[in-house]
C-alpha cells in the first residue's frame, strides 16, 4: 500500500533546505574563532611538575582565547538561528 505519511526518502519541490550558504560561511566562521581560540588557550604547562611556570597566567590565555571562544559560539548560534527573509 502507499501511505503518504511514508517518508520515501524523497525531498518534494516545495520543501527548502534547512540552511543556505551564509549559514554555512558562518558556521565556517565559527569554527575558525573556537579552533584558534583552543590553539591560543593551550600549552604553559611546565615539564617539571615540582617547577611553577608563570606562563599560564599571560593575557594571551586569561583574556584573548576566552574571548575568541565567546565570539565563536555567538556566532554558531546565530549561523543555527539565521533565517534569511526570501
Amino acid at each position: 500500500m502507499n501511505n503518504p505519511k511514508e517518508n520515501t526518502g524523497e525531498v518534494s519541490p516545495n520543501k527548502q533546505p534547512l540552511f543556505r550558504p551564509l549559514n554555512y560561511i558562518l558556521i565556517g566562521v565559527c569554527v575558525f574563532f573556537l579552533v584558534l581560540g583552543y590553539i591560543l588557550i593551550s600549552g604553559g604547562g611546565s615539564d617539571d611538575p615540582e617547577v611553577f611556570n608563570p606562563e599560564i597566567f599571560n593575557a594571551r590565555r586569561l583574556v584573548v582565547a576566552p574571548t575568541l571562544l565567546f565570539i565563536g559560539i555567538i556566532v554558531g548560534v546565530v549561523a543555527i538561528m539565521f533565517r534569511s527573509k526570501k
